[in-house]
């Protein structure tokens, strides 16, 4: 499903932070979130694929898994899975108005003339009521932004996971690396076991203090988590024991660090009575799938939904390691309220050129406007294209190799024009597997 006209309207509400609606809203509802046990994850950067990897391995353990993620790279479906599978339209379609007709009772018990809602509390809400009527035995959550006032946070975990802590939504999170895992941290919860990934010195030190104030089981990189990469396969090991030579798909040493997150949170789990046998690790890790990371849509094009510096990074060192082709050029194409500065300088070395480009949502920063920002900051040679479905051709039939980053969305648009056929040379759907 592309568009709802229910969902058209929201997403003209904006973000608004808090808890207050999504809890009168649930209760209205009889409180379906508290029908299942619920793993909640924030960070900055990978918790996408961390609750794929969570969600493959319960699978392979033989559990019914609901999985919540955000945001969606083609269509909205993707935000609400069962079994990793998303939603089909018919029951998606249902869902939403069902949940419209609620939305309205609910505001005419509180009073009020219109029901409060954000778009992203909308399906935060609808994912977490059809979870309990599809009776899933456990639930991966995972934040939208921050955590501390994120419409996820109304859940009741057994596991919270913190992958990463980075400079992102400094307009509402703060702006340092203190504030922003201050507010990732509130996802902890009394008594809580919580797995945190590499995280900077400042950072950990605040998910540390909260750990000790609320009497949070903690387990991190280093003491508890640890990981060993040979010979193409990881391996890692808990104060639970040991997952080893697991080939995961997921390209990237970020990725190593992702599974090793979720390994540590498979293993507190198992440790509350979860049944997770190794080889059911090991085979879920190994079976993990997740687009618009590092995915290779056809030979030569790459896409990967790297937005920020962290997520720049990552694909920065995935690239210092990957063998150049020839010429080699990044489609860019980033949020309007994001600083393109950074992210372009840090995969500049590793690209022949740069193309501004655009998806439609309507947050994307325009093609030309990218290209401004950029012209006094780069070494490399830079273009302004127009948008993906016009410049994607274009770039593809020019260069050797195509990369294309700086938003989930146009990671999915990007799919969905191979998927669909519009590149030439490229056979419809290859390279581009459905998730």
């Amino acid at each position: 499903m592309i568009r709802h006209p229910v969902l058209d309207q929201l997403a003209a509400s904006g973000v608004k932070m808090g808890l207050e609606r999504v809890a009168s809203f649930l209760a209205h509802l009889g409180e379906p979130h508290l029908a299942y046990p619920v793993i909640h994850v924030a960070g900055t950067n990978g918790k996408g694929s961390t609750c794929m990897m969570l969600t493959s391995a319960l699978m392979a353990a033989g559990y019914r898994v609901g999985t919540n993620l955000s945001p969606h790279l083609e269509q909205v479906n993707e935000r609400v899975r069962i079994d990793a599978a998303p939603i089909d339209d018919v029951t998606m379609g249902t869902a939403i108005e069902a949940m419209d007709r609620h939305r309205a009772d609910w505001a005419r018990a509180i009073g009020l003339t219109e029901a409060p809602l954000t778009y992203f509390e909308f399906l935060t809400v609808l994912a977490l009521r059809h979870f309990a009527e599809r009776k899933v035995d456990v639930a991966v959550i995972e934040t939208g932004m921050g955590g501390r006032l994120d419409a996820t946070n109304v859940v009741k975990p057994v596991v919270t996971v913190i992958t990463t802590v980075g400079l992102d939504h400094q307009d509402v999170l703060g702006t340092t690396l203190t504030e922003i895992a201050s507010e990732k941290a509130g996802i902890m919860k009394k008594g809580v076991p919580t797995v945190i990934g590499l995280l900077p010195p400042e950072a950990r030190d605040v998910v540390e203090a909260r750990a000790r104030m609320l009497g949070c089981e903690l387990w991190r990189p280093g003491p508890q988590l640890r990981k060993e990469y040979r010979r193409g396969k990881w391996s890692f090991a808990t104060p639970d024991g040991t997952v080893s030579e697991v080939d995961l798909p997921l390209q990237g040493e970020h990725m190593g660090h992702n599974a090793q997150v979720a390994v540590g949170a498979l293993h507190m789990l198992r440790r509350l009575g979860f049944h997770l046998p190794p080889d059911a690790i090991h085979g879920g890790l190994e079976a993990v799938d997740i687009a618009g990371r590092l995915e290779e849509l056809a030979p030569g094009l790459i896409v990967d939904g790297a937005h920020n510096v962290d997520g720049a990074k990552a694909l920065a060192a995935w690239l210092a390691k990957r063998e150049r082709p020839g010429r080699r050029i990044l489609l860019l194409g980033m949020g309007a309220e994001r600083d393109p500065v950074p992210v372009a300088q840090l995969l500049e070395p590793h690209v022949d050129e740069i193309v501004t480009t655009r998806c439609a949502h309507p947050k994307a920063a325009d093609a030309m406007e990218l290209a401004i920002r950029l012209q006094n900051h780069l070494d490399v040679d830079l273009a302004a294209g127009r948008d993906i479905d016009h410049d994607l051709p274009e770039v593809y039939a020019e260069a050797d190799e195509t990369i294309v980053a700086g938003s989930l969305y146009l990671a999915g648009a990007a799919r969905s024009l191979v998927r669909d056929g519009a590149i030439e040379g490229i056979v419809a759907g290859q390279g581009a597997g459905e998730e």
